[in-house]
């Protein structure tokens, strides 16, 4: 769920609200692409600090680690709240990437597609010859790869005859 910004405010420490400020509505599209890299960069960084400490504080209430550091009051519900909102601030760094991204394949499309409509009008249109009388080279004939077996006429039926012969052999022989 979307955190409000007075949230955001309330959780979140100076210069990790500095860094989310820059994420919202007017600030976020004024920024380029290779500062909202630099931007993601650092709301990974902070995240992944924060959510150190919530895994920790967590191990810490289920009595699996022992505490580390200097002891802070409350739970882990802060720093669960502060990790919810560096999240929800890369999320719209990364959905304005994105967006930069297909405006910029968009232009480029629209770019190419001028420059070969731009080739296909230089390049003149010829008229079809009318069709003539003469024969052109047409179809040429795929030559057989497979040997043909010739058998000679002798052969043929040569087989059948000669069962017969050998069954009426047989059958004479009683």
């Amino acid at each position: 769920m979307a955190q409000t910004r007075a949230t955001e405010r309330s959780v979140l420490t100076r210069e990790q609200l500095e860094l989310v400020d820059k994420t919202h509505h007017p600030a976020i599209y004024d920024a380029d692409a290779k500062e909202l890299r630099a931007l993601k960069k650092q709301l990974r960084e902070e995240r992944g600090k924060v959510r150190t400490l919530v895994r920790q504080r967590q191990r810490e209430a289920r009595g699996k680690a022992e505490p580390r550091g200097k002891s802070f009051p409350g739970g882990t519900e802060q720093p669960l709240k502060r990790k919810q909102a560096l999240s929800g601030a890369l999320k719209r760094v990364n959905r304005e990437l994105g967006r930069l991204r297909i405006l910029e394949a968009r232009t480029a499309h629209v770019d190419a597609a001028r420059r070969a409509l731009a080739l296909h009008r230089s390049a003149g249109f010829e008229t079809t010859k009318p069709p003539s009388r003469t024969a052109n080279e047409g179809m040429e004939p795929i030559p057989r790869t497979r040997r043909r077996r010739i058998i000679p006429g002798s052969q043929i039926g040569s087989v059948s005859q000669a069962t017969k012969v050998a069954q009426a052999i047989k059958d004479n022989r009683t």
